[in-house]
């Protein structure tokens, strides 16, 4: 079991507070509370607010690669993810400044009872076969909608323009959006923008470095680049936004774990004997539907088998214990979790896939779990006046 202690999200600290800390200096009117260091600094009333996400840059991986760099100087404080520790989910929270107990987005997999089917959210394509739902009669997206921060922003604060940058894949959630294929044009575009005359909230997403933690681990030379050089370019543009009155925001999604052991479900016989569909979800927050008469041994047969690596808890329990936040619960919540929750808290992945498909390739490192290296994220900040 991984020696890392357990972190539990901290809904009065964490990545929902950091957007809404946002949000409210723009006049939006929100119940959830911002994060004291920031709402102080956001007083300047800076012109431009910029807010880059490096997409599973956790604490742990700051301190390893640059402890003494220009991140690590400008860090002002600590703060937990939102759970589950994913990308689905808190990005969302960034796009709508609402917990995802109130988004309905959870997971990258969540199952439809409208399709029969579970969907990878982002893509929404069938979560097994990449099949698209594009010409369904219900969209995905209509089932699970929001008023984005962005439109938030516009409507509360008329004289601000608020602007999304992402990678070319990446859905766009803002109506002024900019596609940037690496991190150099990010912060050229950013530049762009924070010199032309107008007030500016400019949301700025990077999938790395994610998408190399997991395919070669938190240790690879390719993520220390990538952070390395991303410091490297964010600090060259708070230098050249001298004279703008900017406020230049770093922070994460999640942090990142390495795994030792990738359980596959198919091959779980026992448990998949208690099971009436797939479990869904992720790799290291699954969900599992149980036959009523096999609820007593599901949990045996789970917690013998996983009882240093996941934390298991009834639906009521998980939601009694407002994982998800609080707020007003979502109406799709309790179709997306099944009888029961099963939470990371070791090394262990339990990957999803049934006998049509082998699933998504194998990770070297990934997140979803309760450890501090997937719940703890920095949060940086420089202001450029």
């Amino acid at each position: 079991m991984n020696k890392s202690k357990i972190v539990y999200p901290d809904y009065n600290h964490c990545v929902l507070n950091l957007i809404n800390s946002i949000i409210k200096h723009y006049k939006v009117k929100s119940k959830y509370n911002g994060i004291e260091i920031l709402d102080k600094e956001l007083e300047k009333n800076y012109k431009n607010i910029v807010f880059i996400i490096l997409d599973g840059m956790g604490r742990n991986l700051l301190n390893q690669i640059s402890p003494n760099g220009f991140f690590s100087q400008n860090k002002k404080d600590e703060i937990t993810s939102i759970y589950p520790s994913t990308t689905t989910a808190v990005l969302n929270t960034y796009y709508s400044g609402k917990p995802p107990i109130e988004t309905g987005w959870i997971a990258w997999s969540q199952y439809f009872k409208e399709y029969g089917r579970a969907i990878d959210m982002f893509p929404a394509v069938d979560s097994y076969t990449g099949e698209s739902y594009k010409d369904a009669k219900i969209d995905v997206y209509d089932l699970i909608s929001y008023e984005t921060v962005y439109d938030q922003i516009e409507k509360s604060s008329k004289d601000v323009k608020a602007y999304e940058i992402n990678p070319p894949h990446c859905v766009s959630h803002s109506k002024r959006c900019i596609k940037a294929n690496d991190i150099k044009i990010m912060c050229e575009d950013i530049e762009s923008l924070c010199k032309n005359e107008d007030r500016n909230y400019i949301f700025a997403y990077s999938d790395y470095p994610d998408k190399t933690l997991h395919e070669l681990g938190c240790s690879a030379d390719e993520v220390k680049e990538f952070i390395q050089d991303a410091e490297k370019q964010i600090e060259k543009l708070t230098k050249k936004l001298e004279g703008t009155n900017t406020l230049v925001i770093v922070s994460a999604d999640h942090g990142h774990n390495d795994i030792k052991t990738t359980y596959k479900a198919t091959e779980l016989t026992e448990i998949n004997e208690c099971l009436i569909m797939p479990p869904t979800l992720e790799s290291r927050a699954v969900t599992f539907w149980v036959k009523k008469e096999m609820e007593k041994e599901f949990e045996k047969r789970f917690n013998k088998k996983f009882k240093d690596e996941f934390i298991l808890l009834t639906k009521e329990e998980f939601l009694e214990r407002k994982f998800l936040g609080e707020g007003k619960e979502h109406p799709k919540i309790r179709d997306f979790i099944g009888d029961y929750m099963a939470l990371a808290v070791g090394d262990s992945i339990i990957k999803l896939l049934t006998n049509i498909t082998e699933g998504k390739p194998d990770k070297k490192s990934t997140h979803c779990g309760l450890t501090e290296n997937e719940m703890i994220v920095p949060l940086i900040f420089k202001g450029i006046k």
